[in-house]
């Protein structure tokens, strides 16, 4: 009897079996969280199609949840009566269906006044994801949500009030940024407020001591700069000279002005330039703007026809990177140089413009590019407001155009920003590597990464330039003549009164901006190349580490791993060259540095 009931009791569970019953419910638990985890992130994916934004659900997450903690860091817009006489803004535009189209997300913030761009990365594992915050400040910052009517408030309506005011004041608006990031939707919205708003101006201003309707005409001239020549965008695209008389002025002879007695014609004037503009198929936009648009409004005397104001609408051509015309044609190649070239030179002189209004000393170096020659008077009159809006692409894909648009607009900023009054404007390189240099800002502008100019450095490689030959007799009106050729070295050889060492210091820091965006542009694609090598790598060792692995297997083994080492050493022996060149340029540039004793027009 005391046998059975011993036999009938349940012997307890050893260690082992405990713990394996747990792993298995541990496993049994993971798996039911991963098919969760895949539900949930399909169901956010479905979420994220229907908003608008498609595209990786992690990088969105991590982008949505910076917004959420940033929010209250947005600031309302300045007065329009504190407009500054250099105003820099940022317009971001809307998704469009082409990036949805590619699971293309947003990842670009406006919290006026500042712009984040949130560049997605990956680490050199291949699979943690991370994001890569940058961050800039402007005077405005436009998101998707701005209407053009509110950029035209806070941008071009304190420069009409100015250019209305009967003074001569000269006014400029750019729209600048990537090709497809809306510039020329901008500046068509700004055309059309402003022709509405110009008529209501003048006749406000009737009885204010400024220009009115009765006294005064608007005549328009709408003109395109396209590969060196400049076009009358109202007069079947007819090339024109620019001409400088003997009083200093800019003239662009045989330029159609036409006279805009009503809204109506304004319109129709203004549409019938933009109809004729000159646009090619690119990389980077189907329907990119391959010229420079000018749309100049001039407000003149009905009795004497003098001029008493000036207001220029300038689109300009769509920036591009050497990357981006790696397939083009030589046509196409030449564009952009010449379109980087000018935007380069655009920039040195709204910067100098800057510093003239701050200290009265400061050159302004309008001659560098016939873009600039023939907005001079908007350069050099004491009566002028310049206004810049940067438009970016809020695509992933376009973080890297976004990032040089931000960095060619705050180097145009910094100035106002950072420097004194009589301080030398020096390029970030000279920052870095030049031993008479000020201490740099730990801002991220400053940043190594962040000192590359694309547009500076492409700029230099081919472009066009004006030189400029006076003819004989000193009473001709028409006495100096702009003559444009191609040549490397003319936007550098164009500044007044540089000497010999000046100029080959400058070509060297050109050249350094180039090397250095190699060397990054190599040494990241040696790390994205490595992540892939080391995945490779770790398959070929699964292979051989295999049972049963025969001769031939492990024959392939070795061939496939000598490939991938010689791979490697190909990488580092590339690197290696190009930092040997490099080290050599920074020497250079520091003995050159040692030479110049300032560079004033730098």
């Amino acid at each position: 009897m005391s046998n059975r009931r011993r036999s009938s009791v349940v012997p307890p569970k050893d260690q082992t079996r405990l713990k394996i019953e747990r792993m298995e419910a541990e496993r049994e638990e993971r798996r039911r969280a991963m098919v969760e985890r895949k539900k949930e992130r399909a169901q956010e994916e479905q979420r994220n199609i229907a908003a608008g934004n498609p595209g990786d659900v992690d990088f969105i997450g991590m982008v949505r949840r910076w917004r959420q903690q940033h929010a209250q860091e947005i600031e309302p817009h300045d007065s329009c009566d504190a407009h500054p006489r250099i105003c820099i803004c940022v317009r971001k535009r809307p998704i469009s269906e082409k990036e949805r189209a590619r699971n293309d997300h947003d990842s670009v913030t406006c919290l006026n006044p500042a712009v984040w761009i949130h560049s997605s990365k990956v680490r050199v594992d291949g699979i943690t994801k991370y994001l890569d915050q940058t961050s800039f400040t402007f005077d405005h910052a436009f998101s998707e949500e701005a209407s053009t009517e509110d950029v035209y408030k806070h941008t071009t309506m304190p420069l009409l009030d100015f250019v209305c005011s009967g003074k001569g004041g000269r006014a400029t608006v750019f729209a600048y940024g990537q090709t497809g990031s809306g510039k020329t939707h901008t500046m068509n919205g700004i055309q059309a407020i402003l022709c509405e708003d110009l008529y209501l101006q003048l006749s406000d201003h009737a009885n204010a001591g400024g220009c009115s309707l009765k006294s005064t005409k608007i005549v328009l001239s709408f003109f395109e700069m396209y590969g060196g020549f400049v076009q009358d965008l109202l007069n079947d695209r007819n090339r024109l000279k620019v001409l400088e008389d003997g009083q200093g002025e800019i003239v662009v002879t045989g330029l159609q002005e036409v006279e805009a007695d009503t809204v109506a014609v304004f319109h129709e004037i203004v549409n019938t330039g933009n109809s004729f503009r000159t646009t090619h198929t690119t990389e980077a936009n189907d329907t990119s703007s391959r010229s420079h648009a000018i749309c100049q409004i001039l407000l003149r005397d009905k009795r004497t026809n003098k001029l008493q104001g000036k207001l220029s609408l300038v689109d300009l051509a769509g920036s591009e990177r050497g990357t981006d015309t790696k397939s083009h044609n030589s046509q196409r190649r030449a564009e952009s140089s010449d379109i980087n070239t000018s935007l380069l030179a655009l920039k040195e002189c709204i910067r100098a413009l800057d510093n003239k209004n701050k200290s009265g000393a400061k050159h302004v170096p309008y001659r560098s590019s016939k873009l600039t020659l023939i907005l001079k008077d908007c350069f050099t009159s004491p009566a002028a407001m310049t206004t810049m809006i940067a438009t970016v692409s809020p695509g992933a894909s376009a973080t890297d155009h976004s990032l040089n648009t931000l960095r060619y607009a705050g180097r145009i900023k910094e100035q106002r920003a950072g420097t004194k009054a009589g301080d030398i404007a020096k390029s970030p390189m000279r920052r870095k590597v030049s031993p008479r240099s000020a201490d740099t800002s730990s801002t991220a502008s400053d940043q190594l990464p962040n000192s590359l100019g694309i547009d500076e450095k492409t700029a230099v490689v081919e472009g066009s330039a004006t030189r400029f030959t006076p003819r004989s007799g000193t009473n001709t009106m028409l006495r100096k003549e702009v003559l444009v050729r191609r040549s490397p070295s003319d936007d550098l050889d164009a500044v007044s009164g540089a000497t010999q060492e000046e100029t080959e210091l400058r070509r060297t820091v050109q050249g350094l901006f180039e090397q250095e965006e190699a060397i990054l542009s190599m040494h990241m694609r040696n790390i994205q190349e490595n992540a892939e090598l080391l995945t490779e790598e770790g398959k070929l060792l699964q292979e051989v580490q295999r049972d049963g692995v025969d001769n031939e297997a492990i024959e392939e083994y070795i061939c496939a791993l000598e490939s991938v080492v010689e791979r490697k050493e190909t990488m580092i022996l590339s690197l290696q060259e190009k930092l040997l060149v490099f080290s050599d340029a920074l020497e250079k540039e520091q003995a050159l540095s040692k030479k110049v004793g300032s560079l004033a027009q730098y």
